[in-house]
């Protein structure tokens, strides 16, 4: 997948192009996903597990870090929101994962900048803010608006 844009009305949708991602990735793929809480990087996250055949119920590993799934290829999700140096992610296995034969999403990424690999996938997830004036439908139908843009990284 080349650099994208994409505009999602629903936590349906913000899934449907996780999946999107999860069926062009390959073995050693590093996805980072960047957003506010709330903005959908779970979602995000659990439609790249589907399209790798991950079953079951995607949770944020907000506070013991890492979750690990079997699919077509292992699948590592680490979520760093708690992490408070980059130190703390060698007690996660983090190194081991990275550069391994599965995927590894990492949620919160700017909180372990500093040992992100070379190499990753940038997904930035931003709530679509309702214009003023705007009618309740209009707010209400805004509510679960999300861009996503996908780029490549090369440090």
């Amino acid at each position: 997948m080349k650099a994208a844009e994409y505009i999602t009305d629903s936590p349906e949708q913000t899934s449907w192009i996780g999946r999107l991602l999860g069926k062009t990735l390959v073995a050693g793929d590093v996805v980072c996903i960047s957003g506010e809480l709330g903005s959908g990087k779970t979602v995000f996250t659990a439609g790249i597990a589907g399209a790798l055949g991950v079953s079951g119920y995607i949770t944020s590993p907000t506070f013991c870090i890492v979750n690990e799934y079997a699919g077509k290829l292992p699948f590592c999700h680490f979520d760093a929101y708690r992490v408070e140096s980059a130190e703390d992610m060698n007690e996660t296995g983090y190194f081991d994962y990275i550069g391994g034969n599965g995927i590894v999403v990492i949620e919160w990424p700017e909180r372990i900048e500093e040992i992100l690999p070379e190499k990753y996938i940038s997904v930035t997830i931003s709530k679509i803010p309702v214009e003023y004036g705007s009618s309740a439908e209009a707010r209400k139908a805004a509510e679960n608006r999300r861009l996503i843009r996908i780029r490549r990284v090369s440090v």
